[in-house]
């Protein structure tokens, strides 16, 4: 054999040996640079989209965002996170919202779509809140009880910890009644948020609070044969 193919075959070694050693970190980094180009995209749309109400003048406090615990059991735990909140519950109740949906810093806890975006909330004098969503909450989110499990409790907690006021919820998809969020958890009633406080607020409080003059007639709809007594996390029959 000749020198330079002994030379050529000894730098072909080389160069698979270097390949197999650097090629996974080139893939981690690659992965990881997709990861923060798609966090920006995200961001910048939801700025576009969906703008947390912010007021420098209000109080900085120490909100508490349940997202995925992290352990891979379908439950979510508490990220306390500073943010200068209102004290109109409903500004509240949007501000925490706002801040859940756009995701922890690190993206594997996410509960809700990025993609997805409240539209409004509205608060009854009776302490129910209304959470109407964009459709993507229901298109985007992975089917299955666990995961829209975890999205339902990480709304609900999160108001619980931040919003006393409320006392039970609702969630609406672009203004609609539906009966499943992506077909599995069922959406057909109200989920429980502050259960102390709804055991002492006046069963005298009737009619609506916080509702905007704007609120178009799937609202109205609802409004009128909301339930008086909280539903529950249940899991529909399946389907065929």
């Amino acid at each position: 054999m000749t020198r330079w193919r002994i030379w050529f075959l000894s730098a072909l070694a080389f160069a698979v040996v270097v390949a197999a050693i650097y090629l996974p970190v080139l893939r981690r980094h690659l992965k990881e640079s997709a990861k923060i180009q798609q966090q920006t995209e995200e961001q910048a749309k939801r700025e576009l989209t969906q703008p947390v109400i912010v007021n420098p003048s209000e109080p900085r406090v120490n909100a508490k965002l349940f997202w995925a615990s992290g352990n891979g059991d379908g439950t979510v735990a508490p990220i306390t996170v500073e943010l200068p909140l209102s004290s109109d519950p409903v500004l509240r109740a949007k501000q925490v919202l706002n801040t859940l949906l756009a995701g922890p810093v690190d993206a594997e806890l996410r509960t809700l779509p990025p993609d997805a975006a409240l539209l409004e909330f509205y608060l009854l004098k009776d302490g129910t809140g209304i959470a109407d969503f964009s459709e993507a909450l229901a298109t985007s989110i992975p089917s299955g009880i666990e995961s829209e499990q975890m999205a339902a409790d990480s709304i609900t907690k999160t108001l619980a910890a931040n919003v006393p006021r409320v006392t039970k919820l609702r969630i609406l998809i672009h203004g609609q009644e539906v009966e499943t969020l992506a077909g599995h958890l069922d959406l057909s009633g109200t989920f429980p948020v502050n259960t102390n406080a709804a055991a002492t607020a006046p069963s005298s409080h009737t009619g609506v609070a916080h509702i905007s003059a704007n609120a178009g007639p799937p609202y109205l709809s609802m409004l009128l044969t909301l339930p008086a007594a909280p539903g529950k996390l249940a899991q529909p029959a399946s389907k065929p």
